[in-house]
């Protein structure tokens, strides 16, 4: 079996080459790795690293957005790429760590789930102590999905998702923002027969704005809107 790992990309040079370098070391429970690398119209060093790693690398493609769409539109443009039976999302800095792979694939590997969750809220190995409101925002909206779907998630804004693929792909997504999370989260909870859902803590270490943070908190009214339109309004 195969893991595509999709990883969307904007202005990430800082970062990138240690990202794909942790990917590829690490533990996918003997899958092998189809590593899409979609960059989102950068305008700084972004495609020619990815281009260079990618150039010795047969596991990885590098796709070009010519402008910047969105995380939700590069990873539309992902799954579309991907090659797997499982697919998963992987930011292109380094707030979430590969090194989780592993548990987070367990699930979906031994047969008992469909869909992997990657909770910061749930026990990881470590959390970077950071934004206090940032930490409430995420609470009150995953609280919210979770009143309309009637799911018991504890992150669902959370980057680490895994999906077996033909799940996935039964699914139109159109947000092309930080939408994509609630979007993903209403739907999948909206299909018959419900897909069985797990949640795994991961470890997390969040960005300040000033290292690179793009989430503001107009993406987190999107979020709220998408809430409700997906759920209430499908």
């Amino acid at each position: 079996m195969t893991l595509s790992i999709i990883i969307p990309c904007y202005n990430e040079t800082a970062t990138l080459a240690a990202v794909i370098a942790r990917v590829l070391a690490a533990d996918t429970r003997g899958l092998e790795k189809d590593i899409v690398i979609i960059d989102d119209g950068s305008t700084d060093e972004s495609v020619a690293t990815a281009q260079a790693i990618a150039k010795n690398e047969p596991r990885i493609r590098v796709v070009l957005h010519g402008v910047n769409r969105g995380k939700g539109a590069a990873i539309r443009t992902g799954v579309a790429e991907a090659l797997g039976e499982i697919v998963l999302v992987q930011d292109a800095d380094l707030e979430y760590d590969p090194q989780d792979y592993a548990k987070l694939l367990e699930p979906i590997v031994a047969g008992r789930a469909d869909i992997v969750y990657g909770s910061r809220f749930k026990g990881g190995e470590s959390t970077r102590v950071l934004y206090f409101w940032h930490m409430v925002g995420n609470k009150l909206l995953t609280l919210l999905s979770n009143m309309l779907t009637d799911v018991n998630l504890t992150d669902m804004e959370t980057c680490y998702k895994v999906f077996r693929a033909d799940i996935l792909k039964r699914i139109t997504l159109v947000e092309d923002r930080f939408g994509f999370e609630p979007e993903i989260t209403a739907k999948i909870c909206r299909l018959r027969p419900h897909p069985r859902l797990y949640e795994v803590g991961v470890t997390y270490a969040g960005r300040t704005y000033d290292e690179g943070k793009k989430v503001t908190w107009r993406d987190g009214l999107s979020a709220l809107r998408c809430i409700v339109r997906y759920n209430l309004f499908p």
